[in-house]
């Protein structure tokens, strides 16, 4: 009886996926950020450990909006 639920596929579960590094370079220029200052998100995060992502990748969420329509927020993967 020990079902896997699978996280991304719930409707509140925005899509998660990994910027390339050309768009991550370009999300920093255009921010004018370093890398650290980036919000983080844990590796483990059930919403993106399916990407197997590594630490200091950049997650690009798209989030549905009421008013814009669609929300993109990145985060900065780390792993504690």
């Amino acid at each position: 009886m020990s079902e896997e639920f699978d996280v991304t596929k719930h409707v509140l579960v925005p899509k998660h996926s990994i910027v390339s590094e050309a768009e991550h370079k370009k999300l920093l220029q255009k921010y004018k950020l370093a890398g650290h200052e980036l919000p983080r998100i844990l590796k483990t995060d059930p919403a993106v450990a399916h990407l197997k992502p590594k630490e200091g990748d950049v997650i690009k969420i798209i989030r549905n909006s009421q008013t814009s329509g669609k929300a993109v927020f990145y985060r900065r993967v780390v792993s504690v």
